[in-house]
């Protein structure tokens, strides 16, 4: 969480781009986060928007949500005051003794549909693949693209540090 301060001094320092995801829709956000609310989250991108910062936001998907949660997030993010300049949808990376380590995974074509539901209502945002897409087929990755995905993120063995 920023304070319209600490956004400010970031600008000052320089940063161009500032990722705070929404996570979920409002309805389903506080079955998975408890420690800070959607306001908290909403306020924290308007300050980095006031503050001249590009705002790189989007969420999760694959958390055991309905699909109204999924369009509820995007049309969240697509009523903002302006429209993020980057749009990352992330599938959920399920991890082993974490509380949605079981959560069945979420269809690929569901994903897919959100990817072109982001992309029809955010024109000029560039929509992102994110985390979770090393578990996605290649045909589900070409899809995203078909679908209007416009970029990808990759973490190389190059930086890891096991």
């Amino acid at each position: 969480m920023l304070t319209a301060v600490q956004a400010r001094a970031l600008k000052t320092a320089g940063l161009d781009y500032y990722n705070h995801n929404l996570d979920s829709s409002p309805e389903f956000y506080g079955e998975i986060v408890t420690t800070r609310t959607y306001d908290d989250r909403l306020a924290t991108l308007a300050h980095v928007r006031e503050a001249g910062i590009h705002v790189c936001c989007g969420g999760i998907v694959g958390m055991g949500e309905m699909r109204e949660d999924r369009v509820g997030m995007i049309e969240t993010l697509a009523n903002l005051p302006a429209h993020p300049e980057s749009v990352p949808i992330n599938m959920l990376v399920r991890v082993t003794g974490t509380p949605l380590a079981d959560i069945p995974p979420l269809d690929p074509i569901e994903f897919v549909r959100t990817i072109a539901v982001a992309r029809i209502v955010m024109p000029r945002s560039v929509v992102r693949l994110s985390a979770g897409r090393e578990d996605m087929s290649e045909e589900t990755q070409a899809l995203c693209f078909l679908a209007g995905a416009n970029s990808i993120f990759l973490r190389t063995k190059a930086f890891d540090h096991a």
